[in-house]
Parts: C-alpha cells; sequence; structure tokens
C-alpha cells in the first residue's frame, strides 16, 4: 500500500515538473529578425526573398495551411484572374505580363498553370499552388499560431515587435511584415442592417433563390457574382449602391467590374425584370413584414421618405406607406432576402496602441496607412504586403491583387536590404549608346511595371561627362515611384549632375469612349494623346523634392519633368517599329545626354575618326574602343 501511495506520488510530481517544463517552451518567447505574419500569397512571395537572401525569418500563420481565404472566396468558387497561358512566346518575362497568378521564383517551372490551365480558374486551385509554391522552395511556415496581440516593445537594444498567439506564445522580431490581406466583412450600419444575410455566410446553392425577390447591397464583383449565379432562379434581382457601376475595361482598374461577373447588366438593359438603383446605405431603412403562411417580406425604404421621419424606431415598426409623390419608388415591391456583398476591410483589431495603424484616407478607411515605401505610419519597422498594402495606388494600379503585389514585395524586400544590410538596389551599368536596346527591350517585355503601372517605375541614372567615352548610366529596375525624393536613402544610388530619366507605364488622362471610333493614337506626333498603355520617359536633371511630389498636377505619377517623352500606343504592346518609336525614342535620349546616338558601321567609324576631331559616341564605345 505504502509502495503504491509513493508511485502515485512519484509519477505526480514527475508529470507536474513536464508540465510546467512544456508550460514554459510553449510560452518563451522566440526572437526572428524578421516576422511574416499571414501565408498567402504575398506571405509566401516575402518569404521566397527573405529565404534567398539567408535571413533570419519565420511565416506565422493562424490556419492548416496557405492561402486559407481562397478555401471560403469567392463564394462561388471562380477566380477573376487571367491565367493566359498561350501568347505565343517563350519568354517567361514577357508572359508574366498575362499571368496573374504565379508568383515570382528563381523555379521557371513553378507557375500556375500546373494547377490549372483555365483562363478564368476555380478557386480551390490557388491553395494547391501555394502549398506547392511552399513546399518546393523550402519557406519556413509556421501554422496554426492565431496572432491575437501585435505591440512595440522599445528597450536599450532597440525595438521589437512582439506578437502574442491563442496559447500566450510570443514572437518577437526586429521587422514585422503584415501579410493578412482583408478578411474581415465591411458592414454598414442602417435600420434593420441587421435583417441583411452576409455573402459570408449566404447559401450559394441557386436553387435556394427559386422564385424569390432579391436584393444586394454593393455593386462589386462580389455583388455581381453573387447577381449572376442566382439571374436563372430568382423572380427579380435588384442592386443598390451609393455609387454607380465602374467597368474594369472602362476605368483600367482591375478591382472595377469584371466582364466575367456582367451578365446581370443585359439583363437590367433588355428591362428583364433585373435592375441597379443607387442611394447611400446609410439611409437605408429596412422592415420587416411577418407572414405565418409563407416567407416573411422584407420592406425598403429611405430615411428622407418616411413620414414620421422618426429616426430611432426600430426595423420592425409598421411598414409606412410612401407619399403619394414619390409613388413609383424604385424599389417598393417587397424582397425576400436582402444581401450584404461589400467587400473586406483590414482587421485592425490585433494591434495593440503601440502598434496602431492609422486607416488610410482612401477606401473609405478599410485600407491602413502607409508610406510611399510601405511601411506603416508611424510604425517604423513595420511593413504593409498584399492587398493590406493597397492604399497607396488604390484604384490607380494593381497593389491589391497578386499579379500587382507580387512586384511590390519586391520592393519592399529590397529596400530591407538596403536598409538592414548594405545591399544596394540592383542595378546594370550600361554604356550610353546601349541605353536605348535596353530600355526598348524592357518596353517590350517587362512585367514589373507593366503590370504596376504609374506605380513602379525605371530609374536611369546618368553618369560620365556628356558626349565623352566614359559617358555611362546606372538602370535601376522598378523603383516605388512614389518614393522618389528618397530614392538615394532608399535604394543606396546617387543621382549625379547629370540628371536621372524614369521610365514608366501609364494611360491617357482624357476621359474617351473606350470602343469608340478614335479611342486610339497612332499618329506618333501626336504620342502625348495616347490613350491606352504606353511608356512615358521623364528627364530631370535633379532629383524631384517632396513638395514637387505634392504639387505634381492633377492625375500625373510624378511632377512636372525638365522633358518628357511619350512612346506612342501600340496595338502589340511591343513599341518595336523603326518610325513610329525607336525614332522619336532616340531623338529624346539624345536630347538628354547631349550625344549622338545613332549607330555606325565600321567603315563610317574609321572616316569619321580620319575626318573629325571627336568621333561619334557609338563609335567612341564601340568599334574604337576595341
Amino acid at each position: 500500500m505504502e509502495a503504491n501511495l509513493l508511485r502515485f506520488i512519484l509519477f505526480t510530481l514527475v508529470g507536474l515538473v513536464l508540465t510546467s517544463f512544456n508550460d514554459h517552451l510553449h510560452n518563451a518567447s522566440s526572437h526572428y529578425q524578421y516576422c511574416v505574419l499571414g501565408a498567402g500569397p504575398a506571405g509566401l512571395q516575402m518569404g521566397f526573398f527573405l529565404s534567398k537572401a539567408k535571413r533570419d525569418y519565420i511565416i506565422l500563420e493562424r490556419n492548416s495551411g496557405p492561402g486559407s481565404f481562397f478555401n471560403k472566396y469567392p463564394r462561388h468558387r471562380k477566380l477573376i484572374s487571367i491565367n493566359k497561358i498561350h501568347t505565343g512566346r517563350h519568354n517567361a518575362e514577357f508572359n508574366l505580363r498575362h499571368d496573374w497568378n504565379s508568383l515570382l521564383s528563381d523555379k521557371p517551372d513553378l507557375l500556375f498553370k500546373r494547377v490549372s490551365g483555365e483562363f478564368y480558374p476555380p478557386a480551390d486551385a490557388f491553395p494547391l499552388y501555394l502549398s506547392a509554391f511552399e513546399r518546393e522552395l523550402g519557406l519556413k511556415v509556421k501554422y496554426g499560431v492565431d496572432v491575437g496581440r501585435i505591440r512595440l516593445v522599445r528597450s536599450a537594444t532597440g525595438r521589437s515587435y512582439v506578437l502574442t498567439d491563442q496559447h500566450a506564445a510570443d514572437y518577437s522580431c526586429s521587422i514585422l511584415l503584415v501579410a493578412t490581406g482583408l478578411w474581415v466583412p465591411q458592414e454598414v450600419e442602417f435600420a434593420g442592417s441587421h435583417l441583411a444575410e452576409g455573402y459570408e455566410s449566404i447559401s450559394t446553392n441557386p436553387d435556394d433563390y427559386k422564385d424569390q425577390a432579391v436584393l444586394i447591397l454593393g455593386k462589386g464583383n462580389s455583388a455581381f457574382e453573387t447577381a449572376q449565379s442566382i439571374l436563372g432562379r430568382a423572380s427579380r434581382v435588384h442592386m443598390l449602391s451609393s455609387s454607380t457601376v465602374r467597368l474594369a475595361w472602362q476605368t483600367h482598374y482591375v478591382g472595377d467590374l469584371r466582364a466575367v461577373n456582367n451578365e446581370v447588366l443585359d439583363t437590367y438593359q433588355l428591362k428583364s425584370l433585373d435592375g441597379l438603383a443607387e442611394a447611400r446605405l446609410e439611409d437605408v431603412v429596412i422592415t420587416k413584414q411577418e407572414n405565418p403562411e409563407s416567407r416573411d417580406k422584407l420592406y425598403l425604404n429611405l430615411r428622407q421618405f418616411k413620414q414620421n421621419g422618426d429616426e430611432g424606431k426600430g426595423s420592425d415598426e409598421p411598414w409606412v406607406e410612401l407619399p403619394d409623390y414619390i409613388d413609383n419608388f424604385s424599389l417598393r415591391k417587397p424582397y425576400d432576402r436582402v444581401i450584404r456583398c461589400l467587400g473586406f476591410r483590414f482587421n485592425f483589431s490585433i494591434f495593440d496602441s503601440s502598434a496602431r495603424l492609422p486607416p488610410s484616407e482612401n477606401a473609405k478607411g478599410r485600407l491602413p496607412g502607409v508610406t510611399a515605401w510601405y511601411e506603416g505610419k508611424n510604425t517604423p519597422g513595420l511593413f504593409l504586403l498584399g492587398t493590406a498594402s493597397h492604399s497607396r495606388d488604390y484604384r490607380s494600379s494593381a497593389g491589391g491583387f497578386v499579379h500587382g503585389f507580387r512586384y511590390t514585395a519586391r520592393a519592399v524586400h529590397r529596400v530591407l536590404e538596403y536598409r538592414h544590410h548594405g545591399n544596394k538596389w540592383p542595378s546594370t551599368r550600361l554604356m550610353t549608346t546601349q541605353l536605348m536596346s535596353w530600355i526598348l527591350k524592357r518596353v517590350g517585355e517587362a512585367s514589373g511595371p507593366y503590370q504596376m503601372f504609374e506605380t513602379l517605375g525605371d530609374v536611369i541614372l546618368l553618369r560620365g561627362p556628356k558626349s565623352s567615352f566614359s559617358s555611362h548610366c546606372e538602370y535601376v529596375e522598378e523603383f516605388l515611384l512614389q518614393a522618389l525624393p528618397r530614392f538615394s536613402s532608399l535604394s543606396g544610388h546617387d543621382v549625379s549632375s547629370q540628371g536621372l530619366i524614369v521610365l514608366v507605364m501609364q494611360y491617357g488622362k482624357r476621359k474617351i469612349d473606350n470602343l469608340g471610333l478614335g479611342r486610339s493614337e497612332t499618329d506618333w506626333t501626336q504620342a502625348w494623346k495616347s490613350n491606352f498603355l504606353h511608356p512615358v520617359l521623364y528627364y530631370y536633371d535633379s532629383l524631384p523634392t517632396a513638395q514637387d511630389m505634392k504639387t505634381r498636377p492633377h492625375g500625373w505619377p510624378l511632377p512636372r519633368p525638365k522633358a518628357i517623352h511619350h512612346m506612342v500606343e501600340d496595338f502589340l504592346t511591343e513599341w518595336d517599329t523603326p518610325l513610329s518609336h525607336i525614332q522619336p525614342l532616340r531623338r529624346f535620349l539624345e536630347h538628354c545626354v547631349h550625344s549622338d546616338l545613332r549607330a555606325f558601321s565600321t567603315e563610317n567609324c574609321f572616316r569619321s575618326a580620319l575626318t573629325h576631331r571627336k568621333p561619334p559616341l557609338f563609335c567612341q564605345q564601340g568599334y574604337l574602343a576595341r
């Protein structure tokens, strides 16, 4: 009996010691130089760059696998990101212009087409691709870590960010890279808003809407995706938001309504029971009329139309008839369902006051505010990646989508490499006579400036005495245009007295009929009137200042330069014709570098050397230099 008691006491003590030891290990703080929060496409993209640079990092993900957002969204399981596999070209860089799903890596076959060949792929394919990306690159990801609190801690050795998970375990890091995306449903409060179903929880079975009248709040892609899925079953589908429909092919913003989702526009314009209306959602009043014999009916009213003007009444108040003078109110018929499809917002709640990110001034505050190099405002060392960083180019470029933020993630990594490791932004040294051919190569194939138009651009640093043998340039690819005044401190490259040229891809600023006659410009002498995507070169004799950026002309990506050159838009997006593209470009570059950039044969160079004191630069840096 005593022996059994002693054994019991011994086992209990050992168990307590082991439990205490395990708890200590579990709650101990792990320190890394870089913490990446989120294993979605942006987090894994940054993981690749950190892994390639052999940095000390960890990717923390709350779910059991990468890209968990795509396990649920979009709800109707079709992506609207283009997966154009067949381009007729074997140039990998060019093909990325039309591959909107693949991430950047040093493995040429690690592309999205491996998991889907469909032009608009199924959403289930994306987590499969991300899993392959993580596995084959050996990225350091820790799953099941649900970070609920982020705080900034200052000490004598510097500052660090501490992330606390659901088990009270801490992860500290010098640099925090937040790639959590947008996943909190956006809601608008109005009288009766609780009667609306959310996009995140609605049934995706069209038969559940059979012969029902449905009102959808919102006119974005999630709203139209939902409308399109039930068009063949619902008796009528109405859509309501404060703004009119913005079509992506008109605005050139891929976050606006895509053609793949716009079938309801046909049924609206061809008067087949469906329709679109506009009103401030904050002014909406939804009331419910219970019917014991059938489904309850939902009535929509607008606050200014309520006869009694009582804003304090609940949503279950009796239906109030509209005054006679508005008896043709568009949405006067009752609905069986009201569905909220207003998109998503950033999760600000996990940030302690010491690490609080301010909301952006655009996007209705749904996004965090960031600097031009994607560092959180007032949170040094905390950077935003992916969709969460989209406030910098909201509604103006593709930074909120995979085919855009894969490049901004690379730009952020280059900023970090110089700031913390002394590695300058990668550049290519070119002789001045090589510059034009390099520019033509970039505008014909580069995917970064093409996808992140007006946001990323190539910076050409002019070096050496003009018209001399030593004249050359440093070609810096895909710099952050809005951070141009901070170019030297972010890239590590100085700007000389010879100045710089910035190459940008941009759209025209005039409002046109995008499908009408005369929509494009073909005359190179009128290249500045180009409406569609085309290269623009800005020449500055000195680096623009922050004040210059603030006072730049409305709609311009950069301040007014000393000289500017538009390459006329090209239907084939190749910009390689001798008269319309190459010759005007050469004339512009000659103006900037004060040199003759024509190419000469060996015989002409030899004759020039005999008859001229100073042969053309092409000869100096070419045949005569050998």
